[in-house]
């Protein structure tokens, strides 16, 4: 699908950043919508866009609230939140309400634009998941369950697996620790059991375990598995 197909609804209160990001997006060949507060936007998701930028701070409807409605109404569109430098809770609490990704304010346009692009990769693959999954040297069978890199098949314990599949089934999206704990453990809550299972993963299917090039971190949020270029 090209991005000349692709209808972008933009929610931002301040006009400088709406005409920034029409003037960035459309050049890309973007089709943008815009919505200066929460109840014009709420109307205008009957316009099915095929992605949203959602700024938190709106001064109709709190944008968790917000984002919390939209996701109601449409589990699909994919959402990429603009935050303010270090609203780190907001971040994850986005995040666990279904957001996709962050963008933090300022941002660069070829941030935002890859991002995007990483957000509409990931709903289409949660609509037609392939079962091989490719990244440089990894490849990950979903089906047969053999992980391998540089085609050297990599021998991995169940719960390893458990977490490399999770990250596989969402890769570009960054998954907090709140959900990969819901998704791999039902009691724990303590985010260190993941980090030991993370750096175990990773001196297994990374080439330099100290500079992860898949697994990547999201400081004090979670982690994203980079997607295919």
């Amino acid at each position: 699908m090209s991005p000349a197909s692709h209808r972008v609804l933009v929610i931002d209160d301040e006009p400088p950043i709406r005409k920034l990001l029409r003037m960035g997006l459309s050049a890309h060949g973007y089709e943008i919508q815009e919505a200066p507060n929460g109840r014009t936007a709420l109307d205008m998701l009957a316009q099915n866009p095929d992605l949203i930028i959602l700024d938190l701070g709106l001064p109709d409807i709190q944008g968790l609230d917000l984002l919390r409605t939209i996701r109601s109404r449409n589990e699909s569109v994919p959402i990429v939140v603009l935050s303010s430098r270090g609203d780190e809770t907001g971040k994850v609490e986005a995040l666990d309400l279904g957001a996709d990704d962050y963008v933090t304010k300022p941002f660069g346009m070829d941030e935002l634009l890859a991002r995007m692009r990483a957000a509409l990769r990931h709903r289409l693959q949660m609509q037609g998941e392939r079962p091989v999954f490719h990244v440089d040297a990894l490849a990950v069978d979903l089906v047969r369950r053999i992980v391998k890199v540089n085609d050297n098949e990599v021998k991995l314990s169940p719960k390893e697996y458990d977490l490399l599949r999770v990250l596989v089934q969402h890769a570009g999206k960054v998954l907090t620790h709140r959900f990969l704990l819901g998704e791999l453990w039902d009691e724990l809550t303590d985010a260190q059991y993941l980090r030991v299972y993370v750096r175990q993963l990773r001196q297994k299917i990374e080439p330099d375990p100290e500079r992860p090039e898949y697994i990547l971190t999201e400081t004090g949020i979670g982690y994203r598995l980079r997607a295919p270029d």
